[in-house]
């Protein structure tokens, strides 16, 4: 087994096949932002959602996308040239990745990417499980999806943002007021009818809770952004 992925695994109790499902992603999400942040995309991009909340804030749910978001509006980005790196970077560790690039049904400011990985594979590879697992099927996937906003809101905040394991980096991530900014704009705009999502009032309970305020700017420049803003 890999000793980084070794030490990293040892934070987690994987009692259960999907505990060691959870890890493994989770530990998939920290070596693409290691890979990043040796790259320049942290030059161009903030990390934000669920899941920096979760690996940079202590949300205490998981969180399985990686939203991005660039500083600024740039047509010309292109996450494509990145998606190499990233396959290298976990390949490296003894990961068996694939990274995909999604390609647009419809006009959108959204670029995305996939990564994929046999679950059976991994989980036998990395952990002390053996096969046969029960429950999961030997074709079933791994899979992360990776998606940046290349016309971002303006008023963000950021801030840089440290990480020991596989090795020591820094990654740029939305504040807290920000990402708060983020949450209640998906609560107050979100179509719910199509689209209801209770980790929103998970995270909306969350933010209260640790009585992080507002970035109100932020705010109105994603509603403005959307459509929602009245005033």
């Amino acid at each position: 087994m890999n000793q980084e992925i070794n030490k990293m695994l040892s934070a987690y109790a994987l009692g259960t096949h999907i505990s060691a499902i959870h890890a493994l992603k989770e530990i998939i999400q920290a070596l693409t932002l290691h890979t990043l942040s040796k790259t320049d995309f942290f030059s161009h991009a903030a990390f934000y959602g669920g899941t920096a909340l979760r690996i940079f804030h202590g949300l205490d749910r998981f969180s399985e996308d990686m939203d991005f978001s660039l500083k600024t509006k740039d047509e010309n980005f292109n996450l494509e040239a990145y998606l190499p790196a990233i396959e290298q970077g976990l390949n490296s560790y003894g990961l068996e990745m694939s990274v995909l690039s999604k390609k647009k049904q419809h006009s959108s400011n959204v670029q995305s990417a996939f990564l994929k990985a046999n679950t059976v594979i991994h989980l036998v590879k990395f952990t002390a499980m053996t096969p046969p697992l029960s429950g999961i099927p030997n074709n079933a996937l791994i899979k992360i999806k990776i998606e940046v906003d290349t016309n971002p809101p303006g008023g963000a905040e950021y801030e840089r943002k440290f990480q020991l394991l596989p090795q020591p980096y820094s990654v740029l991530v939305y504040d807290r007021p920000s990402l708060f900014a983020g949450k209640l704009h998906a609560l107050l705009c979100r179509n719910w009818k199509q689209r209801e999502k209770g980790r929103d009032f998970y995270d909306y309970v969350w933010y209260l809770t640790e009585g992080v305020p507002v970035n109100i700017h932020h705010l109105e420049q994603r509603m403005r952004q959307s459509g929602h803003w009245y005033m």
